[in-house]
């Protein structure tokens, strides 16, 4: 795999789980960010794909937070979906 930008977060369950960044998205004027959790061979684990809204707070820090909102989640899902289609696109055109 690639080498990617990590990030380390801790779920509801208080289970720690570290994830590659896969892409920041933009929908509906907000922010999302797609990341990839990995085993700790840091290869993907299970090929889930985590979306959270990405806001950056006063001081600059990212902070990331649930989509409660299951309209607001299908909009960004589909807005992934065709990011990883025009990615899939990409790859096959430098083949």
């Amino acid at each position: 795999m690639d080498e990617y930008m990590t990030v380390t977060l801790t779920l509801d369950n208080d289970e720690v789980v570290e994830c590659a960044i896969l892409t920041l998205l933009e929908a509906n004027g907000k922010e999302y960010i797609a990341l990839l959790p990995l085993n700790n061979d840091g290869e993907p684990e299970n090929g889930d794909v985590y979306l959270y809204r990405y806001i950056e707070n006063e001081d600059g820090e990212p902070e990331l937070e649930n989509i409660e909102d299951d309209d607001e989640y299908e909009i960004v899902a589909d807005t992934f979906d065709d990011w990883m289609d025009s990615q899939e696109f990409d790859e096959s055109d430098a083949e």
